[in-house]
């Protein structure tokens, strides 16, 4: 039971961490899409579009309400249209296989109700995101990728606990030497009772029952194993 409990602690602690890497994620996707411009589906969109829902082409072409695929579509397609300007490119990236891309063959390729609108160059179709940057800058984007893609994993609570109790143990050992190596070189004096406060100047004193009782526990740490990892 007491394993189990500990590892619950360590989920409950390791969930605020990790969703406040998704947060951080959705306000960059957030602030990119804001920077973007927004394009508006025109009425001639509109209405291609719903003619693609009444003649059951892509991506109609299944049982299923998709407008809001064919708005995009329409949306590319007059893109294309409208900017012809030499050294301008279009891709076209969607996770939608099911409607966009052939059926039945290679997914990279589009349905070829719409393969008029794609060409080699000019106007790219593409099923992921890496894929499309890539093609636009290969180097650049394997270095963002593996700046995004690294991640390091939160520790768990129990392993926090005991790096505070072995620095706590660490922190203590190293003084109480510090604390003997003074009292053998005659920095620290040992007295049956400390006055408080110290007089300005006045020699560092411990006294003898405190002495007695750092010892007896250093006695017991190290015969019980501790402090850990001392050296």
């Amino acid at each position: 039971m007491r394993v189990v409990l500990s590892h619950l602690d360590d989920v409950d602690h390791k969930i605020p961490i990790i969703g406040g890497a998704a947060l951080d994620t959705l306000d960059r996707i957030e602030k990119l899409l804001a920077s973007s411009p927004v394009i508006k589906a025109s009425n001639a969109v509109m209405v291609n579009a719903a003619q693609r829902a009444i003649q059951k082409r892509p991506p109609f072409h299944h049982d299923k309400n998709s407008m809001a695929d064919a708005i995009l579509l329409e949306t590319y397609a007059e893109c294309l249209r409208e900017k012809k300007a030499s050294g301008v490119r279009f891709a076209f990236v969607t996770h939608n296989k099911r409607d966009f891309s052939m059926e039945n063959g290679n997914q990279n390729i589009p349905h070829p109700d719409m393969a008029s609108l794609f060409t080699k160059i000019k106007s790219l179709y593409f099923i992921n995101l890496p894929e499309a940057l890539r093609r636009v800058e290969p180097l650049l984007v394997t270095d963002i990728m593996l700046e995004q893609s690294w991640t390091q994993e939160p520790r768990g609570l129990t392993e926090i606990l005991d790096a505070e109790d072995l620095l706590f143990h660490q922190v203590w050992y190293n003084r109480h030497w510090n604390m003997r190596i003074g009292i053998d070189e005659g920095k620290i004096k040992v007295v049956d009772r400390e006055t408080y406060p110290r007089p300005a100047g006045a020699q560092e004193t411990i006294q003898r029952d405190v002495l007695k009782g750092a010892l007896k526990a250093v006695r017991t740490a190290l015969w019980q194993g501790e402090p850990r990892a001392l050296g």
